[in-house]
């Protein structure tokens, strides 16, 4: 478990030191990128269940941005396999429902659950590698005071930032209490179910007494409940981020509305 919290900061800190890394996508305007990650999931998610080609089509997006920024997409896809499992148990009854034969390869009946399958899978990896490349090329922070600027509640924006600051509160202080378990167990593995109870009690009220002590922090630095602005924040809107944000909605959206894969696929027939 220790090595496994470990890796979870190690994962966090890569992606905000990843965030401070200069290439023509992290020298955009986050409002832009943002903007743009949100047309990509409205366009890709409405795509029918049926159109398995078309959103194959949607995966040029993560690939191209991510060579954009200079970031690994293997690094990408990796990381967002961490939500295979749910998509999986949520499109698997699919399987069992929709038998209704589609199409055939060589002996193989390929059915519509099949299909609808695929697609739940898809859609959920595309949504996940399209986010992370948002969060590594933007940082959590400037995501965060994005949605404020344009217009979303700061109350809003401020509650998601605490939501992963938090996150490293509670796996610092799960390390903490790990390290001093394990001093005093004696090379013990297995542990009953109160034992279990009473740590998970224990790490609840640690990690509240640790969250007041930074907000008084906050507060006594003059925190009035909006993300102030940061050092590598883009003071204005340029041209680069209006030509990032009308082609990339422009392609989608084209890719959505003119099936571009079937029109293709009909005029080789």
């Amino acid at each position: 478990m220790k090595n496994r919290l470990q890796h979870v900061l190690c994962e966090l800190d890569a992606m905000e030191r990843t965030a401070r890394m200069r290439s023509p996508l992290h020298a955009l305007d986050a409002r832009a990128k943002l903007l743009v990650t949100v047309v990509f999931l409205v366009t890709m998610l409405s795509v029918p269940l049926s159109r398995l080609s078309e959103l194959l089509a949607f995966a040029v997006f993560p690939i191209v941005t991510a060579a954009m920024g200079g970031l690994n997409f293997g690094t990408v896809f990796r990381r967002s396999l961490i939500v295979l499992p749910l998509v999986a148990f949520v499109g698997v009854f699919n399987l069992f429902y929709d038998r209704e034969p589609v199409f055939r390869i060589g002996t193989v009946v390929v059915t519509a659950g099949w299909v609808s399958f695929l697609s739940i899978i898809l859609r959920g990896l595309l949504s996940v590698q399209a986010l992370l490349i948002l969060i590594s090329s933007t940082g959590y922070y400037r995501l965060c005071r994005s949605m404020q600027r344009l217009g979303l509640p700061s109350v809003f924006t401020t509650q998601l930032l605490f939501v992963y600051r938090y996150l490293y509160v509670l796996i610092e202080e799960a390390l903490a209490m790990r390290r001093a378990r394990d001093a005093r167990s004696f090379g013990r593995r297995s542990y009953p179910l109160k034992v279990w109870g009473t740590l998970v009690g224990q790490l609840l009220i640690r990690t509240f007494e640790r969250a007041e002590l930074i907000s008084r922090a906050m507060l006594a630095r003059g925190f009035t409940g909006r993300i102030p602005a940061d050092i590598f924040e883009s003071p204005a809107w340029k041209m680069r981020d209006t030509v990032f944000l009308a082609a990339w909605c422009s392609a989608l959206l084209l890719l959505r509305l003119f099936h571009p894969v079937e029109t293709l696929s009909t005029l080789i027939r």
